[in-house]
């Protein structure tokens, strides 16, 4: 709530819907585990202007809530997150799961430590309480509830600035104080405490006449908006300063009786670690690919201290991890500092949570020799002891399977490192702000197709079968973990011809059951694809059961709304999730297309639909195409 209002459910954004909605769940969460009166909700959300459909609103939006909140729940059941009781409503979930609490929990703790005379800790705890705003709380939300808590929130943040701002002072980090307080006085330019503190903050680092322009300015811009003259202590701050006071210099730092060895090792004493797993047999293709990345590689080692970092993207299956190995592989030896390999587990089977950023640091900073006790616990502070521990080194981190740029990003270590990652969704954002080289992976050629399976069954086996092996490669949708399976299954069966199984794939709704190896889920093409599609938001896991109904590979965005029914807005944005999910291939703005075997999934996952509403969604389409074929025959003859 710190900033605009959002939610996850299981690690999956959801949408809030409308404004009041919104406000009535803010209010929820204000009250975490309580219950909130039904006529506390209506004077929140409209204050003194209540409609009289207030009532029906109000029941309006908690059903829009709970719709988002647990999909699952019938309207019969009793809910377990947002419960109606005691005349009003209550949400059940863990507070430390809410920003508000968060903050007020790391305030806390930050006074605490610094009364204990901890006070680099309690910086570090104060920097990551603000790190938790994202703008504005309550940002875009109505009602009277929601703007006094905006400013109860505001005033709390500011006192954060402000004890930070006095701590690092002590701390001799006047410089670190001037940009803390430089963001707050542009937004709060009226609070003089806030001021005060820049002034002096501005005078510590050796900046006389810019604190003196302060002062100033803020005389003028108090005199301009309230009438009236500086407060006392800022005056005579001013005059401190004019005169360069000897009260106003830093004092001695206190010498400890004994000085803490620093946890950080020096380089010499780091492990050189090698985690790259062995390079998958029988690699075939990608060589424009692989000399696209490597280009890249070189180009930026030629740049003293550059970080290359590069995404490599694509759907289940495409081949990536065995991709990013082939390459890293190729390029372990220009980085002799050790290479790392962390499976973030972005898309891990049965629902398993993906690895956290912490978790991952930790993993990373105890292969390379650092004792897991001196790991701080914090995100941010772990992150920044990962960069100093790795400054310098030519290191090359793999980081396979990622989720998302949040956990990303505090595992890229600064200086003549490379960082790889795979991911099955886009990652734009990485690109955006960190400069990522994106790289997306599809089927491979028949030519690669041909080169795989002959690199894992022996050339021999498809001598004089080319439009056999065409015909497999084009079955297994020229995807390598289809290909492998395939591939592996004529190595089992020494008599088993490629025609043998182009038969066997042949009919769509049994060519799953074959491409599977038994009891290993890692190597299943339709458990790769159910991983991907149990981790789409409910809105586009609807999308792609219903393109399943339709018999055509190739989807327009009018189809896919027709099918669905949705506004083309609406329909738009879901294909949109499902291309950046790569479960769609984006051909252009307005037309999608199956890949051949997530196709066969799809028509799977329709069935999951009852019979009325597939017929219904076939039903849309048919009245579609024949309002588009009418007209066309309209100006056909027109013309």
């Amino acid at each position: 709530m710190l900033g605009p209002m959002r939610a996850w459910r299981h690690g999956v954004e959801i949408t809030l819907g409308p404004p009041k909605q919104r406000a009535v769940l803010g209010l929820l969460a204000s009250r975490i585990n309580d219950v909130v009166g039904f006529e506390e909700i209506i004077d929140a959300v409209w204050g003194s202007e209540v409609p009289p459909t207030a009532a029906n609103g109000v029941h309006t939006y908690v059903a829009g809530l709970r719709r988002v909140l647990e999909p699952g729940r019938s309207r019969r059941e009793l809910g377990d997150v947002l419960v109606s009781t005691g005349g009003g409503y209550a949400l059940f979930m863990d507070p430390d799961d809410l920003d508000t609490t968060l903050f007020a929990t790391r305030h806390r703790q930050a006074r605490r430590l610094r009364e204990e005379g901890d006070h680099p800790k309690a910086a570090e705890v104060y920097q990551s309480a603000l790190r938790l705003w994202r703008g504005e709380a309550y940002f875009g939300v109505p009602g009277p509830f929601a703007a006094v808590e905006r400013t109860r929130l505001q005033e709390q943040r500011l006192t954060v600035v402000e004890e930070l701002a006095e701590l690092l002072l002590d701390l001799h980090r006047a410089a670190d104080a001037v940009t803390v307080l430089s963001a707050a006085v542009a937004k709060e330019p009226l609070r003089e405490k806030l001021r005060g503190l820049l002034m002096l903050a501005l005078y510590r680092s050796g900046r006389q006449a810019d604190a003196l322009s302060l002062y100033r300015q803020t005389r003028q811009l108090l005199r301009e908006e309230l009438g009236i003259e500086p407060v006392l202590e800022l005056r005579d701050l001013h005059n401190q300063i004019l005169a360069g006071h000897p009260d106003l210099d830093e004092p001695a730092p206190e010498l400890p009786a004994e000085v803490p060895a620093s946890p950080e090792p020096r380089p010499g004493d780091l492990r050189r670690p090698a985690q790259l797993p062995c390079r998958p047999r029988g690699f075939a293709g990608r060589q424009a690919e692989l000399a696209r990345l490597r280009e890249v590689v070189e180009r930026d080692r030629q740049h003293r201290g550059a970080t290359t970092v590069a995404a490599i993207e694509g759907g289940p299956g495409a081949g990536k991890t065995a991709f990013v190995l082939e390459l890293a592989h190729e390029i372990a030896a220009g980085f002799p500092d050790g290479q790392l390999f962390v499976d973030l587990r972005g898309s891990a089977a049965g629902g398993a949570p993906p690895l956290s950023p912490l978790d991952a640091l930790t993993f990373a900073l105890v292969s390379v020799g650092i004792d897991q006790q001196d790991i701080p616990d914090e995100l941010h502070a772990a992150s920044a002891f990962y960069r100093s521990v790795l400054h310098g080194r030519r290191m090359l981190v793999v980081l396979d399977d990622a989720a998302d740029p949040e956990q990303i990003r505090p595992l890229i270590p600064g200086g003549p490192a490379c960082v790889l990652v795979t991911s099955r969704r886009r990652q734009r954002g990485l690109a955006a702000r960190d400069g990522a080289y994106r790289l997306t992976l599809g089927p491979v050629s028949t030519a690669e197709a041909t080169d795989l399976l002959a690199n894992l069954t022996g050339a021999g086996r498809l001598t004089g079968r080319a439009n056999d092996v065409a015909e497999l490669a084009e079955l297994c949708g020229r995807l390598p973990l289809a290909l492998r399976i395939a591939a592996m299954t004529l190595a089992a069966e020494p008599t088993l011809t490629p025609g043998d199984l182009v038969r066997r794939y042949r009919l769509p709704h049994t060519r799953l059951d074959h491409l599977a190896v038994r009891g290993d889920s890692s190597t299943d093409v339709r458990a790769a694809l159910a991983v991907s599609y149990h981790g789409l938001p409910p809105e586009a896991a609807r999308m792609f059961r219903m393109l399943g109904c339709c018999p055509s590979t190739a989807v327009t965005t009018q189809m896919a709304a027709a099918l669905a029914g949705l506004t083309r807005a609406e329909a738009q944005n879901q294909l949109q999730v499902l291309a950046d999910h790569h479960l769609l291939e984006e051909v252009t703005g307005c037309l999608h297309r199956f890949p051949p075997l997530v196709r066969v999934y799809a028509t799977e996952c329709s069935e999951a639909e009852t019979r009325a509403s597939r017929m219904a969604a076939l039903g849309r389409m048919l009245g579609l195409q024949r309002r588009e074929e009418a007209l066309r025959q309209y100006e056909e003859s027109a013309a």
